[in-house]
């Protein structure tokens, strides 16, 4: 058995993106997949500026920007009372050289990165192959894998990155808890070929939508805008009748009347959790991405934060590779678990109060402190050094 390797398990953003920084510092690395390909699916498609500054460690970025739509503003609205706050991206141009969101699915940027590695002779793909448990010792990793046949394999490394879902079986396997909560509504997203921004006036490109009775987030990408709805629990039971056809255009009717109707592309449900790993770090195992910390959605930071779980474990895990100690690796446990607590979770939980807010009073007060902020230039700065996570990783040095 092979053992002077990394394996990461998981082929997602953060797998994948660990794995291509540490093949690109020459340590060998062998990708677990449970599926026979990468997903071409609806999950994350935003992309925040110190992301993409991380990414052009890869080359991608480019063929990311072709691919995809750069985003230069954003917006909070009200249903009825239209633009609340715009956020300019552009006044980030001192602090990163991506001044903007971009909006590309992460599939395209799983793929970009397995072409790459794929020309590596350091690089093994191992597909059709389900994680099911881990074992550690002095001196390296086992990853026990079962083939679709239902056949058993064992695999060896000097380390393992867990990259491997929310349902990880590498933390799993570990015992590591994975606390927090379950948001009561199921989100709809929906993708369609409406002209939004042709419609709605003053429309930014990624646009969050109060409303007391039902609010919405609106996300333009390549050719199509999607369309994030919550769902009460009663209605969410019955999955058949939400996804229903004429149910969809019943509420996409009701974010904004369309006599020629809806083209959904693409439609899919999912529940929100929001959870922690109690460590992102055991001996020589490490947990990043989704199999570390799961989020709401909103603000577009669970996909992001996972590339950074990325660089910061594989920067840490290169230094052990070539002699420093192992114990490096509780530094990095510490700081992303810290991100994901106080930034990722509470940013998260705040554009949910603000947008589904049904107390007038408070809904005037929300929006009068965003139009405030917007308002002032520092104010205006410090709040997307803050949304944009670039103020998560400069943070970072503070945690010992």
């Amino acid at each position: 058995m092979e053992q002077r390797r990394v394996i990461v398990a998981g082929a997602g953003p953060a797998g994948m993106v660990a794995a291509a920084y540490l093949a690109g510092e020459g340590i060998p690395v062998a990708i677990v997949e449970q599926e026979r390909d990468l997903p071409a699916d609806l999950r994350a498609s935003t992309f925040h500026p110190p992301t993409l500054d991380m990414l052009t460690r890869f080359g991608v970025v480019d063929a990311m920007i072709a691919q995809g739509l750069v985003c230069p503003t954003w917006q909070f609205r009200d249903r009825h009372a239209g633009v609340i706050a715009t956020f300019e991206m552009g006044r980030l141009a001192g602090d990163t050289a991506h001044p903007y969101r971009l909006q590309c699915e992460q599939w395209r940027l799983t793929r970009m990165l397995r072409d790459q590695l794929a020309a590596n002779p350091d690089v093994t793909f191992i597909y059709d192959a389900k994680a099911t448990g881990v074992t550690q010792d002095a001196d390296g990793v086992t990853l026990a894998i079962e083939r679709p046949d239902g056949s058993a394999e064992q695999l060896r490394a000097a380390f393992l990155i867990g990259a491997d879902g929310a349902r990880s079986a590498v933390r799993r396997s570990l015992g590591i808890p994975f606390e927090g909560m379950t948001i009561p509504e199921t989100y709809l997203t929906l993708s369609t070929t409406f002209r939004f921004e042709a419609a709605i006036p003053d429309l930014a490109n990624i646009a969050y939508i109060s409303d007391p009775e039902e609010w919405f987030v609106l996300l333009q990408a390549a050719g199509l805008w999607r369309v994030l709805l919550p769902t009460a629990p009663e209605e969410a039971a019955d999955e058949a009748k939400m996804l229903d056809p004429a149910r969809i255009e019943e509420r996409m009717q009701g974010v904004l009347p369309n006599p020629a109707g809806y083209e959904i592309r693409h439609r899919t449900a999912y529940r929100v959790h929001e959870r922690v790993a109690g460590s992102y770090a055991m001996g020589r195992v490490f947990l990043a991405g989704d199999a570390a910390h799961i989020n709401n959605p909103l603000g577009g930071m669970g996909m992001n934060g996972g590339v950074h779980d990325a660089f910061n474990l594989a920067e840490k895990l290169t230094r052990v590779w070539r002699g420093e100690d192992l114990s490096v690796m509780e530094r990095y446990s510490r700081q992303r678990r810290k991100v994901a607590l106080d930034v990722v979770q509470q940013q998260a939980l705040r554009n949910r109060q603000l947008l589904n807010q049904r107390d007038p009073a408070v809904r005037r007060a929300y929006h009068d402190e965003l139009r405030g902020i917007a308002a002032d230039p520092a104010k205006h700065h410090a709040y997307l050094l803050r949304s944009s996570m670039i103020q998560s990783l400069r943070d970072l040095e503070d945690v010992a």
